[in-house]
């Protein structure tokens, strides 16, 4: 029984990822990944603003978009769970460390245990790269009308959504995008 349960699972995530990877581009400027990107504009006026958030670290501290102000922000939705982040989430380890102050990297989870969390992460040798939150209720991943994993807004200075990518991302991807909301 347990094989065809984790055989479904398997084709689940296999038709997930197809959607994802085939779905095509909607964006008011050209991408060449795969996926969906969402508000990828260079009129700065036009830009949505980026939810706020108040949850909690893996110490128990509050973290609210807000302390950032000011700062780039990518902010990153994702889950032990989703296949994507297995590859995604050191790609964003190494993002900071090569932006270093310059921007900000944040991976909220979708309703997971810290403990759970912190095995996947450690796992990937990405523990202590980029501020991992707590979501227990999911509202971050709800506020952005979440529909695909990973889920990753890059938030300009002004607090504002410069580009929300649907689907996963390469490192050179998040590079591009990492640079258009410094400048």
């Amino acid at each position: 029984m347990n094989k065809k349960i984790i055989s479904i699972i398997g084709v689940v995530v296999v038709i997930i990822g197809g959607f994802i990877l085939f779905s095509g581009e909607k964006t008011q400027t050209q991408n060449t990944t795969p996926g969906i990107a969402i508000n990828d504009v260079a009129d700065d006026s036009s830009l949505d603003p980026a939810p706020e958030f108040s949850l909690k670290d893996w110490d128990g501290n509050d973290v609210n978009l807000s302390d950032f102000k000011g700062r780039p922000v990518i902010v990153n939705s994702w889950a032990v769970w989703c296949p994507f982040c297995v590859d995604e989430l050191p790609e964003f380890g190494k993002l900071q460390e090569e932006f270093g102050d310059d921007i900000v990297v944040i991976a909220i989870d979708r309703a997971e245990s810290s403990d759970r969390q912190k095995i996947f992460t450690d796992r990937l040798g990405v523990t202590g790269k980029i501020i991992f939150l707590n979501d227990p209720r999911d509202s971050f991943y709800q506020s952005i009308g979440g529909f695909s994993m990973p889920e990753t807004l890059f938030v300009n200075r002004d607090g504002n959504i410069n580009f929300h990518k649907r689907g996963s991302m390469d490192l050179n991807e998040m590079r591009e995008r990492a640079n258009s909301i410094i400048n």
